[in-house]
């Protein structure tokens, strides 16, 4: 297929780029780099399947293009409050230029949600089905609310236009090419234990994420560009085992061999207690559940951040 990839620098976006073009798929790469990195696309920017356009989505693109994937918006909490109109005009605004793109080309698109769109949940693990606890006006909710209303919008074209549009709402992922500072738990954890620093915890660390390794995420969203039928519901991806805050940064302090300590800080607001997925859908329709487990995924995330800082 030739693909649309928005997000294509970032984190996620570099992995499903490589994901791609291992598969033999031709990649069209859209990114702004307002928080990616061109780097992360080394050893992709010279194939002769891929090509790279610095775009930002709010404005309309045109390609003939085969399917989309929409990863583009900052990720982490740091990054999307720095400008959070931005942010949210992303979401909204981005996902409707794709989803008018997807219209006139036919394009099966794929949108990139989050866990984020549960906010604090009242039930766990979250499922599909589960509406969320979602403040509207807090400081979060340019990037939750801006994930709920893309879903919104796939889903109304979906119903409206018969778009082939689907969702994956993405859980805690880590691995390689997550950038320094960028304000995600397992990246700071990990620079701040091979610095021998204090290692920040927000609140008494007792609040749980569930972390799933960037190979097994990128295998789930693949699964779903090939399934040949429309799911017709978001699905989870991500993995189910659960953690405390304070158990990640003692396994990262232990595997790094830091002697960094822990230090407690002030809880931010809107931050969620919780966040575990119920994957049972991911199973059933894509066949897929997550193979990795932590310890394995912090050595190869440790490995990576201890050649670059």
């Amino acid at each position: 297929m030739k693909i649309l990839l928005t997000g294509a620098a970032g984190f996620l976006g570099s992995h499903i780029s490589k994901k791609l073009i291992d598969n033999d798929h031709e990649v069209i790469g859209l990114d702004d780099l307002s928080t990616g990195s061109i780097k992360n696309l080394d050893q992709l920017i010279n194939h002769p399947k891929y090509s790279f356009i610095e775009h930002d989505v709010r404005i309309p693109y045109q390609a003939r293009v085969d399917a989309i994937l929409n990863f583009a918006c900052p990720a982490s909490p740091v990054n999307y409050q720095k400008d959070p109109v931005r942010t949210i005009e992303t979401n909204f605004l981005g996902m409707i230029n794709l989803l008018h793109l997807a219209n006139e080309t036919g394009a099966r698109i794929i949108q990139a949600s989050t866990s984020e769109i549960y906010g604090d949940p009242t039930q766990s693990p979250q499922k599909e089905s589960y509406w969320g606890n979602v403040n509207p006006i807090g400081i979060r909710s340019c990037y939750d609310e801006g994930k709920r209303a893309a879903e919104t919008l796939c889903f109304d074209h979906r119903r409206q236009h018969n778009l082939d549009s689907r969702v994956i709402r993405i859980f805690n992922t880590y691995g390689p090419n997550m950038a320094i500072g960028d304000g995600r738990v397992v990246s700071n954890f990990i620079v701040q234990a091979l610095r021998n620093e204090p290692i920040n915890i927000y609140g008494d660390g007792k609040q749980t994420r569930s972390f799933c390794y960037v190979s097994d995420l990128v295998e789930g969203i693949y699964k779903l560009l090939q399934l040949d039928k429309n799911p017709e519901t978001p699905i989870n991806l991500g993995n189910p085992n659960e953690f405390t805050i304070l158990e990640l940064a003692k396994i990262v302090i232990e595997i790094t061999s830091s002697k960094s300590e822990i230090v407690n800080n002030p809880l931010p607001l809107d931050d969620p207690k919780q966040r575990c997925p119920d994957i049972s859908q991911a199973k059933s329709i894509l066949n897929w559940e997550p193979i990795i487990e932590l310890r394995e995924g912090i050595e190869k995330t440790a490995a990576y951040f201890n050649q670059i800082i």
